[in-house]
């Protein structure tokens, strides 16, 4: 028996040195793959943010990537797929200018432009270096070679590029709109990046003054001084007499001229049934104002203080303390008429935590509904839909299918632009009334518009980017589309949906053609993991103590897609078990089978009346319909059901009946026998590494080794051996 055999298996001895060997073999590079390999399969790795360390999600999403490609490579396929991260503007930003303030009393503007951007790229070089560790350390078998970053220099001349052609097709505008402000991080911010959080608030119902014949009802009093009209349905007979009237009042300090309109938008089961509108504070309301070419009046500025359009009684104060004043002129007044205790969804900021004012800016905007030139009339909505309703894309689980096509249905204009100052700027630069986009005029005299791009607009064109675009070359043309993407249902839509509508325009071609999405990992209990519940973990401790196989078996097995995942330790220390039963069911086979090997299924068949007895034959027959069903599961991902069902053969019927049975065989003495048998545990043994080497690379790969007796030969590396047929 091999020496290496007699000791217990040691993952912290072994896996860094074999993942070191599979890069050497060079491998992970579908250029170096032996063989006739003529059908490509490619992904992308969903970049992780340059912000830190990999969490467990990442951990997750990237097991099940790469037991992918690993089954694909071993499947004879031109396998490739691209490593990268992504420079995460508002993320770098936010976490650089914390720790300036934290560490020296400073922020961004304090030290200028040109020295923040220096201490962002210092802070992105040395997390990228981590995550890269990170990555090596969990197994994925990534290509090197072409690691790329949102932010380097290919990726930003193709962020220029493909503004200009969307600027150059009427894509791209300049307007005047209300947008999502965060006022903590002091930028606009997309619609995917804000979230909902529950809160207690009170629905307050009342009049303007008091011959206003309609009441209102509002959770934000404070921003009814910037009203311009009281909307109401159509249909509804109760306020109809009073469309088309306008009203000069005086509310709070100040005047208002409040028309009375009628819009489809109202809700007449809503409070009073009347709106009041405020174009300049509401994107609803402000969609509402241009059907009805209502003015615009700012009274809350970016620092959530009321303007002085908001009139002499606020003028100044925070909003929260000029709702307070506006409730109680309102008191005073005998115009409050109702105070409900609700529960309301307020906006806040992803990234800060700052609560969102729609404000009325003057930002770059991508329109998702305006016609294209020469695609028939369609437009980018029409693009996005056609991708996945024709069939061209398939997203698993489909449940997201409905969710998809009604974002889209109601999705607005993109805002692109950013008050940020690391990240891709925007390629468009000023001389007097003269505008210029996407290369850098050559004289000096123009001035660069100073926002940066929102990180989703380079992130969605990931696809195509890391192959080259706009170059047209060999890699681009093989590769693309790709194959699959494997991310968060979370990001569904800042991601994904992105990638499509800028593949679809800039490339006439869908990025991907499965859209495979997973779920969330949670703490045991179903808790997200956050620093304030202290309960993170790191995936690299994990396997330092367990190992990573141990560690993605544990992600893998029984989490469908689109479903989340409580990660519970006691589940990794029981793979951590099975690598070790594997070690142990190789050792016996090894000792017992010595020079008998088996060339495969395909020569057993010819052969089988007199290499295996009936018995031996029927459990070969058994073995190979399991791996028929785990061929086909994996095809269909359902990566889950794979690796279950190969844990509970090889630990359950392997070890536990036919090894245990063997024993008794090789006791008896029967020559005839025991070859049979020798031959039947050496090919099921080979042919499980390799079957559960998509999911367990390293301890598969040690054994593969050590049963052919050969040290490490490249040629002979089980990451490249057949898939059993």
């Amino acid at each position: 028996m091999h020496e290496k055999l007699l000791k217990p298996y040691s993952p912290k001895e072994t896996e860094s040195n074999i993942y070191k060997l599979w890069e050497d073999s060079g491998y992970f590079n579908p250029d170096n793959l032996p063989g006739d390999r003529k059908e490509p399969f490619s992904m992308v790795l969903p970049p992780p943010n340059a912000t830190g360390i990999l969490h467990i999600g990442h951990a997750f999403e990237d097991s099940l990537q790469d037991a992918i490609v690993r089954f694909e490579r071993m499947r004879g396929k031109r396998t490739l797929w691209i490593p990268g991260t992504d420079h995460a503007a508002i993320a770098t930003n936010t976490k650089v200018e914390k720790d300036l303030i934290k560490n020296e009393g400073k922020n961004r503007h304090d030290i200028g432009r040109e020295a923040f951007i220096t201490r962002v790229e210092e802070f992105v070089a040395g997390s990228r270096g981590i995550i890269q560790k990170q990555l090596r350390t969990l197994g994925v078998s990534v290509d090197w070679s072409r690691e790329a970053f949102t932010f380097d220099e290919k990726r930003n001349l193709a962020v220029n590029e493909a503004f200009r052609q969307l600027y150059e097709a009427g894509l791209i505008y300049r307007g005047y709109r209300v947008v999502n402000w965060d006022p903590k991080g002091q930028t606009t911010i997309a619609d995917s990046e804000v979230e909902h959080k529950e809160e207690k608030g009170i629905l307050y119902t009342f009049r303007y003054s008091k011959e206003f014949p309609i009441s209102i009802s509002t959770t934000r009093p404070e921003t009814k001084v910037g009203d311009t009209a009281v909307a109401v349905h159509p249909e509804d007979t109760r306020y109809s007499k009073y469309v088309g009237k306008t009203f000069e009042i005086d509310f709070a300090g100040k005047k208002l001229s409040i028309r009375i309109i009628a819009d489809e938008a109202v809700d007449p089961e809503f409070g009073t049934g009347a709106l009041g509108v405020t174009p300049a504070h509401s994107q609803i309301d402000f969609e509402m104002s241009e059907r009805h070419e209502l003015p615009l009046i700012q009274v809350i500025n970016e620092f959530a203080k009321m303007t002085d359009e908001a009139g002499p009684l606020v003028a100044g104060k925070k909003t929260k303390e000029a709702r307070e004043i506006v409730v109680e002129w309102l008191r005073e007044n005998e115009l409050l008429e109702k105070e409900e205790v609700i529960t309301q969804n307020i906006s806040v900021a992803e990234r800060s935590g700052g609560v969102i004012e729609p404000l009325p800016k003057l930002q770059w905007f991508v329109t998702v509904n305006t016609p294209i030139k020469n695609r028939e009339g369609k437009t980018l909505k029409d693009l996005m839909r056609e991708a996945v309703s024709s069939g061209d894309i398939s997203i698993i689980p489909d449940r997201f299918e409905k969710i998809y096509f009604h974002w889209i249905d109601n999705l607005r204009d993109w805002c692109i632009s950013r008050q940020l100052w690391y990240g891709h700027q925007i390629p468009v630069w000023y001389k007097g009334e003269e505008v210029t986009v996407g290369e850098k005029p050559k004289r000096d005299d123009w001035t660069q518009d100073e926002d940066t791009l929102d990180t989703w607009f380079s992130a969605g064109l990931w696809s195509f980017t890391t192959l080259g675009w706009p170059n047209e070359n060999l890699d681009l043309k093989t590769y693309h589309p790709t194959s699959l993407l494997v991310p968060g249902y979370e990001i569904l839509f800042p991601w994904a949906a992105r990638m499509i509508l800028m593949s679809t325009f800039l490339m006439k071609e869908i990025p991907f053609k499965t859209l495979y999405l997973h779920g969330m990992v949670r703490d045991k209990s179903g808790q997200k993991f956050s620093k304030s519940l202290n309960n993170g973990i790191d995936p690299v401790d994990v396997i330092n103590e367990y190992g990573a196989d141990a560690l993605r078996m544990s992600l893998i097995v029984g989490v469908g897609p689109g479903n989340d995942i409580n990660f519970d330790l006691q589940k990794v220390k029981a793979y951590k078990l099975f690598a070790n039963k594997l070690w142990n069911i190789a050792r016996f086979v090894t000792e017992n089978s010595k020079g008998q090997t088996l060339a495969g299924s395909e020569g057993l068949a010819l052969k089988a009346g007199r290499t295996l007895n009936s018995e031996d034959q029927k459990l070969l027959d058994e073995f190979n319909s399991l791996v028929k069903e785990v061929t086909t599961e994996m095809d269909e991902y359902k990566f889950y059901l794979v690796g279950e069902k190969l844990y509970h053969y090889v630990w359950h019927t392997f070890a536990d009946k036919i090894i245990e049975e063997s024993k008794q065989i090789f006791s008896v003495g029967d020559q005839v026998a025991n070859n049979s048998r020798a031959r039947l545990l050496r090919h099921i043994l080979e042919n499980s590494l390799k079957l559960l080497h998509p999911f367990m690379p390293f301890v598969t790969e040690e054994i593969w080794s050590i049963v052919h007796n050969q040290n490490y030969e490249k040629e002979k590396m089980l990451i490249i051996e057949s898939w059993p047929e």
